[in-house]
């Protein structure tokens, strides 16, 4: 088995020190902007899909030292192979690529990151690795308690200043780039003090016992080493993708990334993630995101707004909801309804819980797709777009504080799934959150109990 060439993790190094005398067009960007703030970020809210593709797109276009790049779901479509050609063109001019992707959604990939982690500049890892490439079902027959722990974080970051976190995998789906439903999501771009800290994070999943190199899990040949690193050209040279890409390159919010005139919300802002070591079960019980989270986040005394793809509460989350209540505060929760839910054993956890939960008084609404998905892109945000699935995980406190990252609220995000996501201190962001819970009729249902 070949290794990877033993300069890349040094070489990797030396290109995040501070002493390196030129700045690239990024660090030139941003500094003079997080100057200004001390202590804060700078934060863009991404609920349109075009946006959130476009920003992934031109920031590996942009970065000149590195790119860290984590996600649970890589899709073999056409946004993920554009992301894919765009990495391997930003490797081949001297940008340093770590890819750490969950192997749980990786079946077909494995040509494709063989021939990205042979370049010189891409190194590939995959977190808790299946041992049968082909019959995965038997990996989960033979080890099921440490393949059933999944690694969901997800985070884009460029020559370390400028970082991507949300809910939102790489696929068509999330970027409103094919014909399959829309996944209705969230993220967060972030310049400021907590891009170090999800540098930082990222460390230390790279590092963890849980995740393994490629070539530990596929072999590669000297020749495979040696030969012209090329994906095809119909990856991005077809009609559709030609479409997407100028759909792309003429948004509004392309020009004011270029420009450098988009419009940031200042904020004190905090990364929380959990330890890697959850991937083992080995994880302490106060160390978990959700616990953390609350402890950050702090008790509400007015309002709670969820918005959750899979909102399962269990008995013990509901106790908890309805303690609050009682103590005054408004619940409000947003999740798919049956029809939108693309889990609907999911969907059955928490459709038990809907009763009760109405009859205390908190407000439930669910989002419905009302008709057949068109194939261009109409992107109105977290629940104005019709035929799609709501994918989003963020929560806002008081009209105060707004968590946006990739925890549900399910037993599997809790206690299973490692998670990650900012706790950001923003009366703007969170009265964001809450405008979505205003119905539209096309696509949000308030459910009462007599429906």
């Amino acid at each position: 088995m070949m290794k990877k060439l033993p300069g890349f993790t040094q070489d990797y190094l030396l290109s995040k020190a501070t002493t390196l005398p030129d700045k690239t067009r990024l660090e030139r960007a941003v500094e003079p902007l997080c100057a200004r703030h001390p202590g804060e970020c700078g934060i863009l809210a991404l609920d349109n899909s075009l946006d959130a593709f476009a920003a992934r797109y031109r920031l590996t276009e942009m970065a000149a030292r590195t790119l860290d790049v984590q996600y649970y779901i890589w899709e073999d479509d056409m946004s993920g192979r554009l992301l894919f050609s765009v990495l391997l063109s930003a490797a081949k001019r001297g940008v340093h690529v770590r890819l750490l992707l969950d192997d749980n959604n990786t079946p077909g990939l494995d040509d494709t990151l063989r021939l990205l982690d042979s370049h010189p500049n891409i190194e590939v890892r995959l977190f808790n690795p299946f041992s049968f490439r082909t019959l995965r079902a038997l990996g989960y027959l033979t080890d099921f308690a440490r393949l059933n722990r999944r690694m969901h974080n997800k985070s884009y970051t460029a020559d370390g200043v400028v970082t991507l976190v949300g809910g939102r995998n790489i696929g068509d789906a999330y970027f409103g780039a094919g014909e399959e439903p829309l996944f209705s999501d969230l993220d967060v771009m972030a310049i400021g003090p907590v891009v170090n800290d999800v540098a930082n994070d990222f460390e230390r999943y790279w590092r963890c016992s849980s995740v393994s190199t490629l070539q530990q899990v596929l072999s590669l040949s000297e020749q495979e080493l040696t030969q012209r690193i090329e994906l095809p050209e119909s990856w991005y040279n077809d009609e559709i993708t030609r479409r997407y890409l100028h759909k792309l390159e003429t948004s509004q919010f392309m020009a004011d990334l270029d420009r450098g005139t988009l419009p940031l919300i200042w904020a004190k802002t905090r990364l929380l993630s959990d330890d890697p070591s959850k991937g083992e079960g080995k994880a302490q019980r106060h160390s978990l995101l959700p616990q953390r989270l609350f402890d950050v986040m702090g008790s509400p005394t007015e309002r709670i707004d969820i918005i959750s793809a899979y909102f399962v509460p269990t008995r013990a989350g509901v106790a908890q909801l309805l303690n609050l209540v009682r103590k005054g505060v408004k619940i409000a929760i947003l999740t798919n309804s049956l029809a939108a839910n693309d889990v609907a054993v999911v969907h059955a956890g928490y459709a038990r819980w809907r009763k009760k939960l109405l009859r205390y008084g908190v407000e439930l609404y669910e989002l419905k797709p009302t008709r057949e998905h068109e194939t261009a892109v109409h992107d109105r945000g977290l629940t104005g777009n019709s035929g799609s699935s709501l994918h989003a995980k963020t929560f806002s406190i008081d009209g105060s504080k707004v968590f946006i990252g990739s925890l549900n609220f399910d037993p599997r995000s809790t206690l299973l799934n490692t998670e990650m996501g900012f706790v950001i201190e923003s009366d703007t962001l969170a009265t964001l959150i809450h405008k979505r819970f205003t119905p539209v009729s096309e696509t949000l249902l308030t459910l009462t109990t007599r429906s």
